[in-house]
C-alpha cells in the first residue's frame, strides 16, 4: 500500500537532515508519496505568513506529516508554527519517546519511558495579561490581595474534557505498545483544583483499565528526581502541557539529549512527526547536524502507519549505526572534535546500508 504523506523540510538544518530521513524511510521498505509543503520563517516574504492555508490543507488531506524543525517567528501573531499547527489540527496528545540505544553516550543504560503531554491548554493555552491591563486588575481584585499590583497574570485552565481525553490516549498507547503501567504526574498537593481535577479524572479513566495497566500517581517534583535515580521504573508518563514540555526534555537527557529525541503530535485522525529539538541555524547547510532524532521520528510515523516491519528494520539500522559508532555525527563521538566524525548525508548512507545486510 501506498501512503500519502506531507513533507515539511523546516528551516535551519530542517532541509538536510529531512533529506536524511526521507531517503532513510524511502529504504525502510514502505511505500510513500512525498506532497512537500513549505513552512516556516523562509516562507513569510512569500505569503506574509510562516503557516500557509494550503499547508494546514495538505495535512488535513493526508492525515500524516512529518515536519524539519522550523525557527520561531517574531511578530507574527502567534508564538511558533508548532503551537499553530497543534491549535489549528487540534493536536492534543504530544508523544515523544525516550529510549536508550547502546552507544549513545549516557550515563544511564536502562531507560525506555514514553511522554504523553496534553498539547491544547494549562499555561502554554496562552491566556495571559499585561500588568496593569484592566483584565489584570479585575484578576487582582478578584484575588483578594495575593497578587500584586505589578504583576503581570497567567491563567491556568486544567478541563474534565482535555484532562480525560489524553489519559484515554496514555491508557490506549499502552495496551497498543504492549507497556505495563501509566503514571500520571502532576502537582496536586499544591494546585489542588487544576491539577486535582487533572487526578481526579486520571482515576476514572484508570478504572477502566484496571486489571490490564497498571496505574500510579507521582507528584511532578518528585518525577523529576525519580526518573534520575530510577528511570527504569517508569514506563509511560502522562500529564498536563508545562510539565510535559520540562520532564519530556529531563527524559531525553538521560538518553543522550535531544539529538535522539523523537516526538509526534498527534489528534484525532491526524498526526504530525517531527523532531524534539529546535532548527540549529548556526549549523545550517554544513551538513554537520544528527539526524537521529527526525529518523526515529520517521520510525514512529512508519508504526503509525502500520508499517511495522519497516518501521523495526530502520529502527534496528539506527541502532546498529550507533552501536559501532562509526559513522556517526561529531556529537555521538567520544570527543566533540573527533576527526572521524561524519556528517548528516554519510550517517544517513550508513543507516540504509545497515538496512540492506
Amino acid at each position: 500500500m501506498t501512503h500519502r504523506v506531507t513533507l515539511i523540510p523546516g528551516d535551519g538544518i530542517g532541509p538536510e537532515i529531512m533529506e536524511a530521513a526521507r531517503r532513510c524511510i524511502d529504504n525502510s521498505g514502505a511505500s510513500i508519496e512525498w506532497e512537500v509543503q513549505e513552512a516556516g520563517a523562509d516562507v513569510m516574504e512569500k505569503y506574509g505568513t510562516p503557516l500557509p492555508d494550503h499547508v494546514l490543507d495538505s495535512i488535513r488531506r493526508n492525515k500524516v506529516a512529518i515536519k524539519g524543525p522550523i525557527t520561531t517567528p517574531i511578530g507574527t501573531g502567534f508564538r511558533s508554527v508548532n503551537v499553530a499547527l497543534r491549535h489549528a489540527l487540534n493536536l492534543y496528545a504530544c508523544v515523544r519517546p525516550c529510549k536508550y540505544y547502546p552507544g549513545v553516550r549516557s550515563l544511564y543504560r536502562d531507560v525506555d519511558v514514553v511522554i504523553v503531554r496534553e498539547n491544547t491548554e494549562d499555561l502554554y493555552a496562552g491566556v495571559e495579561f499585561e500588568m496593569g491591563t484592566p483584565q489584570a486588575k479585575q484578576i487582582q481584585a478578584l484575588a483578594e490581595g495575593k497578587i500584586p499590583d505589578d504583576a503581570a497574570i497567567s491563567i491556568k485552565p486544567i478541563s474534565v474534557t482535555a484532562s480525560r481525553r489524553i489519559v484515554k490516549y496514555a491508557f490506549e498507547y499502552a495496551l497498543a505498545n504492549n507497556r505495563r503501567k501509566v503514571t500520571a504526574v502532576a502537582k496536586a498537593n499544591i494546585m489542588k483544583y487544576t491539577d486535582g481535577l487533572f487526578y481526579r479524572v486520571a482515576r476514572e479513566v484508570a478504572a477502566e483499565y484496571e486489571g490490564r495497566i497498571a496505574y500510579e500517581e507521582v507528584l511532578v517534583d518528585n518525577m523529576c528526581m525519580q526518573l534520575v535515580q530510577k528511570p527504569e521504573l517508569y514506563d509511560v508518563l502522562v500529564m498536563p502541557n508545562l510539565y510535559g514540555d520540562i520532564v519530556s526534555d529531563v527524559a531525553a537527557g538521560l538518553v543522550g539529549g535531544l539529538g535522539v529525541a523523537p516526538g509526534a503530535n498527534i489528534g484525532d485522525g491526524i498526526a504530525i512527526f517531527e523532531p524534539t529539538h529546535g532548527s540549529a541555524p548556526k549549523y545550517k547547510g554544513q551538513n554537520k547536524a544528527n539526524p537521529t532524532a527526525l529518523i526515529l521520528s520517521g520510525v514512529m510515523m512508519l508504526r503509525h502507519l502500520g508499517e511495522m516491519e519497516a518501521a523495526d528494520r530502520l529502527e534496528r539500522a539506527v541502532a546498529a549505526v550507533i552501536a559501532e559508532g562509526k559513522q556517526v555525527t561529531y556529537d555521538m563521538k567520544p570527543r566533540r572534535d573527533d576527526p572521524t566524525a561524519v556528517g548528516t548525508s554519510e550517517m544517513a548512507d550508513a543507516i540504509i546500508a545497515a538496512m540492506e545486510k
